[in-house]
């Protein structure tokens, strides 16, 4: 009995690790732009959400899209999947609805039960609904990902989308013009929710965007820059021992003795000997194990806190300092399920140019996301001097060249700089003239580094929260957060009070300066 029951406490607290990072995944629109390779997406059953005055499913729902919104002639069209919750919307003519706005992932029903935003719902009466972006999740606008179907996915098509839905949700649930239109988002999302009041201000009256990068850069150096200040943040010396350990790496590939002994280390797919005299696969081999460092920092402390993984860098009781490496890179394969670490270029190229719906990059969204890195935004995220944390190993003309061998030849550098010039642009980058938009970052978010977190603009107001990461505030409130995360959730909470000119509940006016402070 007394075993039984030691056996079923172990297990407890394994299936509350794993939905912790189950929870992680699923909320897909903070998932955060993303590295090459995502992390497995947690799904859960629909669930039924009853409301004031009629009974919305938070299940699949359907409107139909234009699929090119910029040719009238162009007649054709597909459906894309939206969710609903009306669970808390008071249902007059003066309730905000609030539109969490679907980035490069699938749209996630979890967020349609929890999250911050569904607080700020409670409060106000509001209408909830996610819409999810084309091309991605669900949203199929073509028969396949063919790099001339995927020609109709960029975020001015997205834009163009949710302001035909906005139209169409005002008619199809009887909402009045006097209705405040909030649009929310994190991490590309955030961008899009920002750029939606920029475009559409007739339609979204504010949004809050969380983690966004407003300027698209193709040589994105900073990243790896805010990576190695995050890990110094914690300890110092994590930083020397993350640096000293790649450098080591690098002296042990040149040693031909020690390639199976590294290959049984880093669990490789396939020999290193084999790969040894490839630079694209070398290349590949080291970003990978840099991407680790980034998605501890870019998420933590959700996925690996970085104090644990700078804890295992700066002990010599964990060995020497490339088998350190290796137990990072092992700790991290072990939490995605990935049995071993695939580093070849070419199989990394041929899985991307899968076009079919069901292969594995298509239901990751990875070749729908990388396109738009290659025709939109760049936010390649590069290491290309002697001295930098994690080697010179992928420089810009590592990713440039994998949008050329993915999708077109002519996707080469002066194609790059023109795309991210015309992005920046056109949404105006660092410089937005729109107003009633509240940018949110953390302090060790690597993001933060393309978004809006200073600003001496009274109309263009930031909030930067301190030893956070990437849409911290986004995520469901909880008693243990930092003290710091609760009061940006509450100017959050005032912000929206002032936009919508104090339209809470009735009887919860007076809590809004101290709600989050107090769960």
């Amino acid at each position: 009995m007394l075993k039984a029951l030691k056996d079923f406490k172990e297990l407890s607290v394994l299936l509350l690790l794993h939905l912790l990072f189950a929870t992680l995944i699923a909320q897909s629109d903070c998932l955060g732009i993303r590295f090459a390779h995502r992390y497995n997406r947690f799904t859960e059953g629909a669930r039924k959400v009853s409301g004031l005055g009629r009974s919305l499913d938070s299940k699949d729902l359907w409107f139909e899209q234009r699929l090119d919104n910029f040719a009238p002639e162009d007649t054709r069209t597909w459906l894309q999947r939206y969710y609903v919750n009306d669970q808390h919307y008071r249902n007059d003519s003066q309730a905000p609805v609030f539109l969490m706005i679907g980035g490069e992932g699938e749209a996630s029903e979890q967020w349609m039960d929890e999250g911050a935003w569904i607080h700020y719902a409670k409060h106000f009466g509001a209408l909830c609904i996610q819409l999810e972006h084309r091309y991605y999740g669900k949203s199929h606008p073509t028969s396949n990902l063919s790099t001339s179907n995927l020609a109709y996915l960029s975020s001015e098509q997205a834009l163009a989308d949710l302001s035909k839905f906005v139209i169409a949700m005002k008619v199809k649930y009887k909402l009045a013009d006097t209705q405040k239109w909030i649009a929310f988002g994190g991490s590309y999302a955030g961008s899009l929710a920002a750029w939606a009041r920029e475009k559409y201000p007739n339609l979204i009256y504010g949004a809050i965007s969380s983690s966004g990068p407003l300027m698209a850069q193709v040589d994105f150096q900073q990243f790896y820059m805010l990576v190695k200040e995050s890990l110094g943040s914690y300890n110092p010396h994590c930083v020397k021992a993350v640096r000293d350990s790649f450098v080591k790496l690098e002296n042990q590939l040149r040693d031909q003795n020690k390639l199976s002994d590294l290959d049984a280390q880093f669990k490789t797919c396939t020999p290193l000997k084999d790969s040894i005299q490839n630079p694209l696969d070398i290349a590949n081999f080291f970003y990978k194990l840099a991407e680790h460092f980034a998605s501890v920092v870019q998420y933590n402390p959700m996925l690996i806190p970085i104090s644990e993984i700078c804890d295992v860098m700066v002990s010599n009781r964990n060995g020497t300092l490339v088998t350190r490496l290796s137990n990072i890179n092992n700790r991290l394969l072990n939490k995605t399920d990935t049995t071993c670490l695939d580093y070849k270029y070419d199989k990394m190229i041929s899985d991307i140019k899968n076009v079919s719906w069901d292969s594995a990059n298509a239901i990751e969204d990875s070749r729908q996301w990388f396109y738009q890195t290659c025709t939109e935004f760049g936010f390649y995220q590069t290491s290309a001097k002697k001295l930098d944390l994690f080697s010179d190993r992928f420089d810009v003309d590592f990713f440039i060249r994998q949008c050329m061998d993915v999708f077109s030849n002519r996707m080469d550098s002066n194609y790059l700089d023109q795309v991210v010039g015309r992005t920046n642009k056109y949404y105006g980058a660092l410089k937005p003239e729109t107003t009633h938009v509240l940018y949110v970052h953390g302090s060790i978010d690597p993001w933060r580094a393309l978004g809006l977190y200073v600003s001496a603009n009274p109309k263009t107001p930031t909030i930067y929260i301190e030893d956070t990461s990437h849409c911290a505030n986004m995520y469901e409130p909880s008693s243990r957060d930092p003290p710091q995360l609760k009061e940006a959730r509450n100017k959050i909470l005032n912000y929206l009070t002032r936009l919508l000119k104090g339209r809470a509940k009735h009887g919860l006016q007076s809590k809004t300066k101290s709600y989050f402070l107090n769960l």
